[in-house]
């Protein structure tokens, strides 16, 4: 039996007693797990089996390094608006064969969106794009969250550094960290690309777009804040806080 144990794990040194028994009872030994296991043990400690040492060989994905964006801090939270602006990019489909990017900038706590279209979406688009954020926010930006996409690299990521704007990447497959811009896009999608009769030429679209983006940020109620617009949202909490700084 030991001679046994010791020839199969010889011909598959990663596999552990609960594969080992499998094979031992198809060849008729009468085993269970736990003494495969003892049989194991005792071969390792008497020198008998020896376990092969792992070469240098990876087969891991390859993570890129980014020299500048980092993992968000826990302890790092959205408090005020521009605090955390969360970036994404959302393929449009508006003619056969025709895919536009489209770029949806969300901030967390006053729910303003920025948002532009492209031919492509490119490390140049998207720093064009951090361009057109910066203009139109009307608060300073702090800190940008996006995923992984090799757009956000490169140009996009020395525009952030340059300009002192923290930049975090989320961890892979978790969208949902991501949840506020994504269900930017589900609206602008359902509010506008479905609704707009647009010839979808670029200069035509973006202008469109544009105006969109200003129903959205000043006009649209939103739930979430309560049936305010963003602009509404934010004019309230000026006033909130002026008032405090008179009390004190």
């Amino acid at each position: 039996m030991a001679e046994r144990v010791l020839r199969l794990r010889e011909e598959y040194p990663r596999w552990g007693k609960d594969k080992l028994v499998v094979l031992l009872r198809e060849e008729g030994f009468e085993v269970s797990t736990s003494m495969v296991g003892r049989i194991l043990r005792y071969l390792k400690e008497s020198g008998v089996l020896v376990e092969p040492v792992a070469n240098h060989v990876s087969a891991r994905k390859r993570s890129r390094q980014r020299p500048y964006a980092t993992r968000k801090p826990k302890g790092y939270l959205a408090r005020e608006p521009g605090d955390i602006i969360q970036v994404d990019t959302l393929d449009v489909r508006p003619l056969p064969g025709v895919i536009l990017k489209h770029f949806t900038a969300r901030d967390m706590v006053s729910r303003w969106d920025v948002i532009e279209v492209y031919s492509r979406a490119t490390v140049t688009t998207a720093a064009h794009f951090l361009d057109r954020l910066v203009r139109r926010l009307p608060f300073p930006l702090r800190a940008i969250q996006v995923d992984g996409g090799s757009e956000f690299e490169a140009a996009f990521e020395q525009e952030c550094q340059q300009r002192g704007i923290r930049l975090f990447v989320l961890p892979p497959r978790s969208p949902k960290l991501n949840g506020h811009v994504e269900r930017a896009h589900r609206t602008h999608t359902e509010e506008f690309y479905q609704v707009t009769d647009s010839s979808f030429e670029l200069s035509e679209l973006r202008q469109e777009l544009l105006q969109w983006e200003e129903v959205y940020n000043t006009v649209r109620p939103h739930q979430s804040l309560g049936y305010l617009t963003p602009l509404q949202f934010l004019n309230r909490r000026k006033q909130s806080q002026a008032k405090e700084v008179l009390c004190h």
